[in-house]
């Protein structure tokens, strides 16, 4: 038995998919015609495949008229034997997609214009230019509803996720995933009215590494000759004011070196432009007693008690 094509639905303006009796696959020779049945409509094309089980999504161009009726006759559909889809069965009607409006909203073009210009209209044309500028028009109105999605962070497609980030001046250079992209977006702001305090900077490194912190006064370095690096775990300080306005900071766990450059630029991003970070104290990880040896070692002996 060949596929059978039993359904045709616009899902957007520029989607329609196909139902089937069973699941299908597409060939590479695919092709779909379209003719609308209704005018005024604007031709149709199919742009794209894709099947998942019994339903074909075909991409289509340009955006079709709302309301309008459609025929689509596929070609190049088959199923698991590899049989292809055929007439009868190979055309189905649908209708265009038609945008959600609120319920209240009354813009008919055409019953804006005056009655003696629609009384005159006796061959009919310009109530079908009046329905070319209606079509155009609802969708411009679409577009305008679909705002709130937008502008909305947690709604709005990834694109403009990156769009509200830049024009909120986001200074960091983490590559985050589009879930944290939209807590970010919603923090930022936050993020800026706590600029310069300790609490800032304390939740900022919280919300992109995970780390819990505590910024702690500064109060000298032991310097340890052939040991200690300048400007990584040393720094001269200049003056006593210098050391006034400095501090270090206190993280829970063992930082990596990638994790501790980015600290420093998160902590450098927010601190007050007249301080100093300093350093990052790190837990003391306690050195492995390996000198017993089970079977091997005595007590007194080879270990200690």
């Amino acid at each position: 038995m060949a596929p059978k094509l039993l359904t045709a639905v616009a899902s957007s303006p520029d989607e329609v998919q196909l139902g089937f009796d069973g699941p299908v696959e597409v060939t590479a020779g695919a092709t779909a015609t379209f003719a609308a049945t209704t005018p005024p409509a604007v031709p149709l094309s199919a742009v794209a495949w894709s099947a998942d089980g019994p339903v074909v999504t075909l991409s289509v161009a340009p955006t079709m008229t709302p309301a309008a009726l459609y025929q689509v006759q596929v070609s190049g559909v088959i199923d698991a034997t590899g049989t292809s889809v055929g007439p009868p069965d190979d055309v189905a009607v649908f209708a265009g997609f038609v945008p959600p409006t609120p319920a209240r909203r009354n813009f008919d073009l055409w019953s804006m214009l005056p009655r003696h210009a629609r009384r005159d209209d006796e061959t009919g044309d310009l109530r079908r230019f009046i329905a070319c500028l209606q079509e155009v028009t609802d969708l411009l109105m679409a577009c305008i509803d679909r705002w709130p999605e937008i502008f909305d962070y947690e709604r709005a497609p990834e694109p403009f996720v990156d769009a509200i980030l830049e024009d909120l001046g986001n200074p960091f250079e983490f590559l985050l995933d589009p879930p944290a992209k939209r807590r970010l977006a919603g923090a930022l702001v936050q993020m800026y009215r706590l600029k310069g305090t300790a609490i800032g900077i304390q939740r900022a490194l919280r919300f992109f590494l995970g780390i819990e912190s505590h910024v702690v006064a500064y109060n000298a370095e032991t310097l340890v000759l052939g040991v200690s690096r300048l400007d990584i775990d040393w720094v001269l300080g200049p003056s006593a004011r210098w050391g006034r306005y400095a501090f270090d900071l206190e993280v829970n766990r063992v930082l990596t070196d990638e994790e501790r450059r980015q600290v420093r630029l998160v902590v450098n991003l927010l601190r007050p432009a007249h301080t100093h970070f300093v350093l990052i104290l790190e837990p003391v990880v306690p050195p492995v007693d390996d000198r017993w040896v089970l079977g091997a070692s005595e007590l007194g002996a080879a270990t200690a008690g």
